[in-house]
């Protein structure tokens, strides 16, 4: 009866071992995540996209070791952008939450929740955008992420000696350093501490949004003795995704790192250069116009053109991700949870109805991308579109293609026949979206 009993135990111990080591072989088998999101970048900025005004070569290098999107949809401002991409649902269906601000009752549903129930580490740094850090120190963990250095919403300085919150405390040795520095040291002082399990570092940039300009007095200027302007912040934004990549690449992680970029809106149309005075009331500007395929561009944010809310999004993953793809597959913000949920293993939200659409599948080469329309919403309007065809709310239909202006809205009976297939999927789109409440 004993030696039955210690076998019976042997076997229970290593029964624990075998599965304890089988959990941890499918978490190392598991990627890290890296998810960028850049700020106020049109996808005409980018040379990979035919952008020709600035300088970006890491980005580039990027698309050509993995996949270019060439039909990725966010929000027209980020407010609704990044509560659009926590939770995998739109703002109209969480009923339009007031900037600044983010729903109480989806708090533990965001994607950082969802990655490190599967077993992730997780952090953000860079922008929040969705409280006031001084009243609320604690929100980012909240949301799901383990570790943050963010600065809050219209609090303080973002580049030049940034007001800068980190994992509960105000940091009180910023003076004389760049945000954007900063934010990527800690995203790699993270990754290299972690190593023993699959991370998730976001990395929500400052660039390219302009400095702050509500909060009662002028924030400092770098060397050049005005603010940084649109091309010199464009550049800033490549070279800092350059260094995250190379520090990565040194950390030995990068085989096994699957890297998101994207934007969370169109260009802004003008940008800062200095303060007139002290009052911080009123400002130096200049407009942004960028060459795309050798068309000048003004920029698109605030609208729901095209030019405000198609992005650029890059897809990267040694060994997995064929490099040098283009992909069409429609993408909008409100995929990025499911698809970060699937990659990670986990599990999706209880009791929620997510707008998101995985694309998991065309990440692992398994398949193309399933979201048969993209949306996108601002100032009480919305839109469902094709890759060619979008359809408002307020009824207006233009093919994007020929009318990227959207300067000449078509007749539903000049619509052509070809379209009209595409026509009845936005059609039952809208019916879909205006019947659904929060």
């Amino acid at each position: 009866m004993v030696r039955i009993q210690r076998s019976a135990a042997v076997l229970s111990t290593l029964l624990t071992v075998l599965i304890a080591a089988t959990t941890f072989a499918r978490a190392a088998d598991r990627p890290n995540i890296v998810f960028i999101l850049a700020d106020d970048v049109g996808r005409e900025v980018l040379g990979c996209y035919g952008g020709s005004s600035y300088k970006t070569p890491n980005l580039d290098r990027l698309a050509a070791q993995g996949a270019k999107l060439t039909h990725c949809y966010a929000m027209p401002v980020c407010h609704p952008t990044r509560v659009t991409l926590l939770t995998g649902r739109y703002p109209r269906h969480l009923g339009s939450p007031k900037w600044g601000s983010f729903p109480k009752a989806d708090e533990t549903k965001t994607f950082a929740h969802a990655v490190r129930n599967a077993g992730y580490a997780t952090a953000i740094a860079g922008k929040w955008q969705i409280c006031t850090m001084k009243d609320d120190l604690d929100h980012p963990a909240r949301l799901g992420f383990d570790e943050w250095s963010v600065f809050g919403w219209h609090e303080g300085p973002r580049y030049h000696e940034p007001m800068i919150y980190q994992n509960g405390k105000l940091r009180d040795d910023t003076q004389g350093k760049y945000g954007p520095d900063l934010y990527v040291e800690f995203l790699l002082d993270f990754m290299k501490r972690k190593q023993k399990q699959p991370v998730m570092a976001f990395y929500s940039m400052a660039l390219c949004h302009d400095v702050t300009d509500d909060i009662g007095k002028v924030v400092p200027y770098g060397s050049r003795g005005r603010y940084d302007n649109f091309k010199e912040m464009a550049e800033m934004m490549d070279a800092k995704v350059g260094q995250l990549l190379q520090g990565i690449d040194d950390l030995g992680l990068r085989d096994n790192t699957l890297i998101l970029f994207t934007t969370d809106n169109g260009t802004a149309g003008k940008s800062k250069l200095s303060a007139v005075d002290d009052s911080a009331k009123k400002f130096v500007y200049e407009n942004v116009v960028s060459r795309l395929n050798g068309k000048d561009i003004p920029g698109g944010k605030g609208q729901l053109s095209d030019w405000g809310t198609r992005v650029p999004m890059i897809a990267a993953w040694r060994g997995v991700i064929e490099p040098g793809q283009t992909w069409e597959d429609l993408v909008d913000f409100s995929d990025i949870l499911p698809t970060f949920v699937a990659i990670a293993g986990g599990q999706l939200p209880d009791g929620v109805q997510l707008d998101g659409t995985s694309f998991a599948d065309r990440l692992l080469g398994k398949g193309k991308g399933h979201r048969k329309w993209a949306y996108a919403e601002g100032k009480g309007k919305f839109f469902a579109k094709t890759r060619d065809w979008k359809l408002y709310s307020d009824g207006r239909i233009f093919h994007t293609e020929v009318d990227p202006f959207e300067k000449r809205p078509i007749a539903p009976d000049a619509v052509p026949k070809h379209a009209r297939a595409d026509l009845k999927v936005l059609r039952d789109a809208m019916t879909h979206l205006k019947s659904r409440v929060p």
